[in-house]
């Protein structure tokens, strides 16, 4: 088989499960149906976590299993992925990201009125002003989806750097690495930092949250960027002058 097509089809399945996992736990642990039953903030964030430390074993030696485009346009900056093989990654990621979602509301349609029930809760989907957990305005989830969006890309950039960590860690830090963001920015924006995850759970909102996904596409693909040129500053090669080489 093509290696891009390879690469869309890994980066496809990731993206989708990842959306199960994140979003998915979200719908569906979190009080909603059963308000005796929640997993809170620290179980949304674990579970996109552990999807993505999942997902990095299983797909990792195929596309590198950046299942975010962030994290693709983070990996074109600093010239670890060539821009002229990279559509395969956004396409998979997008269109996986609306197969995962598009499995969440299957199971939702399933039992009467449970998916109109998700959609009046906004379908785990980002928001700001009104459509912010804690009713951040747009100006603070800019902020905050650009910090933690370089953050993230920062610890991916730096864990899939050949002397970044000892060879199978790489998962783990990752995967730690986005539970911790989630962790600090779900009451925000409910966390994008990634573009694909967005626009996935917008499309089956279906009301206010595809007004509003640009900025999910837009801020993390700034703090990507940021933390590229970051990364070209600091990274290895920075490392490798310091101790005369």
């Amino acid at each position: 088989m093509n290696d891009d097509v390879r690469v869309g089809i890994a980066e496809a399945i990731g993206t989708a499960i990842l959306v199960i996992g994140g979003p998915g736990t979200a719908i569906f642990a979190t009080g909603g149906f059963n308000e005796g039953l929640s997993v809170g903030i620290l179980g949304v964030s674990l579970a996109f976590g552990l999807s993505l430390l999942c997902m990095a074993y299983l797909i990792g030696r195929i596309s590198g299993c950046h299942i975010n485009p962030a994290v693709t346009i983070g990996m074109i900056a600093t010239g670890k992925v060539d821009a002229a093989k990279s559509a395969p990654y956004f396409v998979g990621q997008f269109l996986g990201g609306i197969v995962g979602a598009g499995a969440i509301a299957l199971i939702l349609a399933g039992t009467d009125g449970f998916l109109s029930q998700a959609q009046d809760a906004g379908f785990a989907s980002n928001g700001y002003g009104d459509h912010s957990p804690a009713g951040f305005d747009l100006f603070s989830v800019a902020v905050i989806e650009i910090i933690v969006t370089a953050v993230f890309v920062l610890i991916v950039l730096g864990t899939t750097d050949e002397d970044g960590v000892p060879k199978g860690f790489g998962p783990i830090a990752a995967g730690l690495g986005l539970a911790l963001v989630h962790m600090v920015s779900i009451p925000v924006s409910n966390t994008s930092v990634n573009p694909a995850r967005s626009l996935a759970t917008a499309v089956f909102e279906g009301d206010w949250a595809l007004g509003q996904v640009w900025a999910f596409i837009v801020f993390p693909a700034i703090g990507a960027a940021l933390a590229g040129a970051i990364w070209i500053v600091v990274g290895p090669q920075t490392s490798a002058l310091a101790s005369g080489d």
